[in-house]
């Protein structure tokens, strides 16, 4: 049962991402459509995100000790000042890493 809800949820994003990727279909989004969805991706990724760096441990922490903050604040540091995702993203990571282990108490 659990095989066949994937695959059928696989085939349902599938079609869903074909129906506009494919030239020959003649289906076409207005202006108005494409920028709203612009900003589908910006609001999903803080959905993803949000609870991730600001609830830790289901409750608001916002401590200068909290680990995923001050990853996440390097990380937009980095990308804005480097304009590069790549590199934003590895040295981001690194910081996040050896902050965690550092707070936690290195041996």
């Amino acid at each position: 049962m659990i095989l066949l809800l994937i695959v059928g949820m696989g085939v349902l994003v599938f079609l869903n991402r074909y129906a506009f990727l494919e030239p020959r279909l003649p289906l076409r989004l207005s202006s108005n459509a494409r920028q709203f969805l612009g900003f589908a991706v910006p609001g999903m990724l803080t959905a993803i995100c949000g609870p991730i760096v600001f609830l830790p441990g289901h409750q608001l922490d916002l401590n200068p000790s909290n680990p995923y903050l001050l990853g996440s604040l390097v990380a937009i540091v980095l990308v804005l000042w480097t304009r590069s995702v790549l590199l934003s993203m590895l040295a981001s990571m690194a910081f996040f890493f050896a902050l965690r282990w550092w707070l936690n108490g290195a041996p």
